[in-house]
């Protein structure tokens, strides 16, 4: 028999070395952090001078700027204002009050019409109202307690909205209102439809102020020891004088 001779084929194993290149590892720049101005935060406000620049920064009482805001003692405060608002002076006459005569104005049968026995009929022309309003007392009562925190609440609302700013400078303002404008202006408190309250401190050492704010459009001036809630919440902007404050606290907070 004829004899098969195998090939075995030998693969020779090839080593590959791989070379490792150590990267050096990338240098990574620290960020440069700006310092931001400081904000507004919490009860810690700033206060602005005439120009509108910032001058200090005062801590408002907690008590009064930091209260828990409760919205339907603020809602009721505003219905109590809103209805001792109201004269209720309004009076019609009924038709036992107008004076015309008392004749019957037609026989009782045989018109067609409806019977009637005189003209003072609520239906007829010069005739009485019927149901029209008297003269009446709207009036509602609101504890002092309860008005105090309704206050408060409302205080805490317009400053948890940046809606405050407090203001100082405005004793040596000059009586006259273009001084005003402008400083409402630096203030940036001039926008459309703006309602704007400033708050001046007790007593009537300010008659500059008022007679420098009370010609201005959209502007209401108030001490510090008659504002309600009413007001607080009716206008978009509160700006307080710096000295107002003391006065708030030592109204409120006997």
């Amino acid at each position: 028999m004829p004899t098969v001779k195998k090939t075995v084929k030998v693969q020779k194993s090839k080593i590959v070395e791989k070379k490792v290149v150590d990267k050096k590892a990338p240098v990574v720049k620290k960020a440069v952090v700006k310092a931001a101005a400081p904000k507004e935060t919490g009860l810690k406000q700033r206060v602005y001078d005439v120009k509108g620049k910032v001058a200090e920064s005062i801590n408002l009482p907690a008590e009064i700027f930091g209260a828990k805001i409760n919205k339907t003692l603020m809602t009721q405060a505003v219905r109590v204002y809103l209805a001792n608002q109201r004269r209720g002076t309004l009076s019609t006459k009924s038709r036992g009050d107008v004076k015309i005569s008392t004749r019957k104005i037609y026989r009782q049968k045989g018109t067609g019409r409806a019977r009637h026995g005189a003209k003072s009929a609520p239906i007829f022309v010069g005739g009485g109202i019927a149901f029209g309003p008297k003269p009446r007392d709207f009036s509602l009562k609101l504890n002092q307690n309860m008005r105090r925190v309704a206050l408060f609440s409302a205080l805490s609302s317009k400053l948890k909205d940046g809606e405050i700013k407090i203001v100082t400078g405005l004793e040596k303002l000059e009586p006259k209102t273009g001084k005003m404008a402008a400083v409402i202006e630096n203030l940036e408190l001039n926008g459309k439809n703006s309602q704007v309250l400033l708050i001046m401190p007790s007593g009537n050492t300010f008659a500059n102020v008022i007679k420098a704010g009370r010609n201005i459009k959209g502007v209401t001036v108030n001490s510090a020891n008659l504002i309600n809630t009413y007001e607080v919440l009716a206008n978009r902007r509160i700006l307080f004088m710096k000295s107002a404050i003391d006065s708030l606290k030592e109204t409120f907070l006997k």
